[in-house]
């Protein structure tokens, strides 16, 4: 199963702490599919203006596609390809200001100031070599999305009459130095978002504020991990005392499985903390993994709620819901099994285990399933840039490694052997593990051999 070692440093967890939560305050994260074009942004203001007069601090990630835009364009920057980078840059530019026309008629001069201060920044960097950590260069390049989007949001809902201010989340949530997955500080964290926020609240306005992004101490941009938004809408739930937390999806809820992979899903009206940790930790992508601790330790309920019919209550995740739930589907793809072996035939032993997961933690790899037989050990991994390959160079003096690619995991919650074993059906199972509530398979699709006609 997921090994619990790569979070070992286990920061990601607020310190356990007993307040009087504010029922007065919510905090709502609007994530890129409800915020991905003018009409997306005004139905927003639309959901808002049945709060008005409310405490609400909005959490918005990136409009869009965005965020795989400038991943690209990081990426063309790092390898040396400027030219191509400033393309895909200045296309991005060229959309924003699409759509805040087809917002506002007229471009508000503070807002296109904004947009362009933040665009010439990325274009400075672009001036200097790439810094030797790809990591480092990626944040400070694709925070650029929800720093965009955030501005864009709060002049439409002043624009829409909701008063509104926008607030800089890395003055607030504070991280180390690890890029593309920063550890929040939480008690430096905690001060800032309390002086930050509450003043903006106190006068009656709403704040909004980018999710996915920190800064470090010294002032450097880093991010929480990919689709880290909702944890950023998390760790200021957290931080304030909240008194609900609220994901605006495109979902009517937490549901069974994947609707876009299967049919016939259902959607669960209550879900328990200890059941969405273990469904977003095994790859539900309804909320992100980091989510549910921050809450689960101040007893915040968090509802997942749909943008497109907004009257409906959702899914509520709290401490009070059941324990019995129907068979519950994620299906991770993008994964890669690999195979270690000792060059000496040697049994894998506590030692080998300990320098393998030593390097799985310099190489920042994300193991969701792990399996060792007498001299081999087995890890299906997140296949993410060339972490695979730089993990078995520093393995390779002392084991043999071997990746099988292009693979899916496939967890299931409360499994039946019916739907089990339809799981499996035209898939190779190259990898599986079973406890008694959960099974998992590391899967790979099989063609279909027809038989000769004559």
């Amino acid at each position: 199963m997921r090994a619990l070692v790569i979070f070992a440093r286990q920061n990601f967890i607020p310190p356990n702490t007993s307040s009087m939560l504010n029922a007065d305050l919510n905090i709502f994260k609007f994530g890129g599919a409800s915020i991905k074009d003018a009409a997306s942004i005004r139905n927003v203001a639309n959901i808002l203006q049945e709060y008005k007069g409310q405490q609400l601090v909005i959490v918005v990630s990136a409009m869009g596609k965005t965020t795989n835009a400038l991943e690209v364009v990081a990426r063309a920057y790092y390898e040396g390809n400027v030219e191509l980078a400033n393309q895909r840059l200045t296309e991005l530019r060229n959309a924003t200001f699409t759509t805040i026309q087809e917002l506002f008629g007229e471009t508000p001069d503070n807002l296109a100031a904004a947009v362009n201060d933040l665009v010439v920044t990325i274009e400075w960097v672009f001036d200097d070599p790439p810094s030797e950590s790809y990591d480092y260069d990626y944040d400070q390049i694709v925070s650029l999305g929800e720093l965009i989007s955030s501005h864009i949001v709060t002049a439409y809902l002043r624009h829409s009459g909701l008063p509104s201010v926008w607030l800089d989340a890395r003055d607030c949530i504070i991280t180390d130095n690890t890029y593309r997955e920063g550890w929040v500080q939480w008690p430096e964290t905690q001060q800032r978002v309390k002086q930050h926020v509450t003043p903006i609240l106190e006068a009656g306005s709403m704040v909004v504020t980018q999710g996915f992004i920190g800064s470090t101490t010294e002032n450097f941009t880093t991010t929480l991990g990919r689709e880290g938004s909702d944890y950023s809408a998390a760790i200021f739930s957290f931080c304030l005392d909240a008194g609900s937390m609220s994901i605006w999806k495109d979902v009517p809820g937490v549901l069974t499985a994947d609707p876009r992979i299967f049919e016939n899903v259902t959607k669960l009206d209550r879900l328990s903390y200890k059941e969405a940790i273990e469904m977003t930790y095994y790859g539900a992508s309804v909320i992100h993994p980091k989510t549910i601790k921050p809450l689960q330790n101040k007893s915040i309920p968090l509802h997942v709620r749909s943008f497109v019919t907004p009257a409906e209550p959702g899914t509520e995740i709290s401490s009070d819901a059941g324990d019995v739930y129907p068979p519950m589907v994620a299906v991770e793809k993008e994964q890669a099994l690999v195979n270690i072996s000792t060059r000496d035939f040697s049994f894998v032993a506590e030692h080998h285990i300990r320098e393998l997961f030593e390097h799985i933690t310099t190489t920042r790899l994300q193991v969701n399933m792990m399996q060792n037989t007498a001299i081999s050990f087995n890890v299906v991994v997140n296949d993410i840039d060339d972490r695979i390959e730089r993990f078995c160079a520093l393995i390779e003096d002392d084991f043999k490694t071997t990746v099988d690619r292009g693979l899916e995991l496939i967890t299931i919650r409360h499994y039946t052997p019916e739907v089990r074993e339809s799981m499996r059906r035209g898939k190779v199972t190259l990898l599986e593990g079973r406890l008694p509530l959960t099974i998992q398979m590391a899967v790979k699709e099989v063609a279909v051999i027809a038989r000769k006609e004559g």
